[in-house]
């Protein structure tokens, strides 16, 4: 039978067989998986059919940008160590000027987020194709979303030409990375995840895919914590970030990242750890209108029916803030944050009402332990 016009399954639909009618959209990207894979790097240069790459990073991770120019040989062109956080437009500019005068063909970011963003950033301006080599446990390389900011505001755009076309996992390149930054970044993934689980066009396939990456991240943050240079931790932190940034690549985004865009675009606010400390509150605002993704949540973390605690708590473990006072957030502009928030609203399983908004944030900033009584 065929399902009605207007969207809905046809009415002899019935039971689990009407429930399961939903739309999922692959995000296609070729990953290498493995110790040391970084090697092949030439090799995937040439199958993208390219010659002249542009080496993106951040200043610090220069010695793991220089190391890829070594790696790339003859097939780097240039190479930019000025990527940032939150990725502004202006350094994007001084990135294209490089670009253009080195007859570039393809882009390779390595490092995190900073360093994938500005590579997005190019791709979308160019249509160049991407090689992403992560060295944390954010996801964005596997997403085909680009945050930038511009005069102090953060925005986002979803597009084709933004997903990296190939993914270099190389555990190695993850040792150095300090327990503190694997903490926040993997916790910034776990959040991906959580939103995926009650995103406006969840689907079965990106539910799946959510509570694998959160399982997978939520123990080998804390493996990770106690002995850094634990290979089989790292090497299921990315398997969990691969995970966690694939499933926010197929469906949208709801109130946590809104809020972490405003709080990082107009006060300049670390981005991982402020996913970290946002993710909490707002499971915890969610949570009776998301019964479902909260009970996903809790079993992905095997925490119990609350797992907005079990995620505070997983702060205080890892040594990580609790509060946006401690990320620096100005105390005097929880109002001005609540209005940005509710400017061009993502959509959210719950109403987002100014004055629960405010108590949300108002409880983030002091750092006080989430809890159902909170009245958000």
């Amino acid at each position: 039978m065929h399902a009605a016009l207007n969207g809905s399954p046809a009415k002899s639909c019935k039971g689990k067989a009407a429930m399961r009618v939903f739309t999922y959209t692959s995000a296609h990207a070729r990953i290498l998986f493995g110790a040391g894979r970084a090697a092949d790097l030439a090799d995937e240069v040439r199958l993208l059919g390219c010659r002249r790459a542009l080496v993106v990073t951040t200043p610090e991770q220069r010695d793991l940008g220089e190391s890829l120019v070594a790696v790339l040989g003859n097939l780097a062109a240039a190479y930019f160590d000025g990527a940032t956080m939150h990725t502004p437009v202006e350094v994007t500019d001084r990135a294209m000027d490089k670009l253009r005068n080195s007859d570039v063909d393809c882009l390779i970011a390595a490092g995190g987020g900073s360093a994938v963003g500005l590579s997005k950033a190019l791709a979308a301006r160019t249509g160049l194709p991407q090689i992403a080599i992560p060295t944390t446990y954010a996801g964005s390389e596997v997403t085909p979303i680009l945050g930038e900011t511009q005069g102090g505001r953060k925005t986002t755009r979803r597009a084709p030409e933004i997903l990296p076309r190939v993914v270099i996992y190389d555990v190695d390149l993850t040792l150095s990375l300090p327990a503190s930054l694997s903490a926040s970044s993997g916790l910034n993934a776990i959040a991906h995840a959580v939103e995926a689980l009650y995103a406006k066009d969840r689907n079965p396939i990106a539910s799946l895919i959510a509570e694998d990456g959160i399982r997978a991240l939520g123990g080998s943050l804390l493996e990770i914590a106690k002995n850094p240079r634990d290979l089989d931790a790292r090497a299921e932190a990315q398997y969990g970030a691969w995970l966690c940034g694939t499933c926010l690549g197929t469906v949208g985004m709801a109130l946590h990242h809104k809020i972490c865009h405003v709080l990082g675009g107009t006060f300049d606010l670390p981005h991982a750890l402020t996913h970290s400390v946002v993710l909490p509150y707002v499971l915890a605002y969610n949570a009776h209108a998301a019964s479902g993704a909260v009970a996903g949540v809790a079993r992905a973390l095997s925490s119990g029916p609350e797992p907005w605690q079990h995620l505070y708590q997983m702060l205080e473990r890892l040594g990580l803030p609790t509060s946006l006072r401690a990320l620096g957030m100005p105390a005097d502009k929880l109002d001005v944050t609540a209005d940005l928030v509710l400017q061009q609203a993502y959509w959210n399983p719950r109403p987002v009402e100014r004055e629960s908004l405010l108590r949300l944030l108002g409880a983030a900033y002091e750092g006080v332990p989430p809890s159902p009584d909170m009245s958000f």
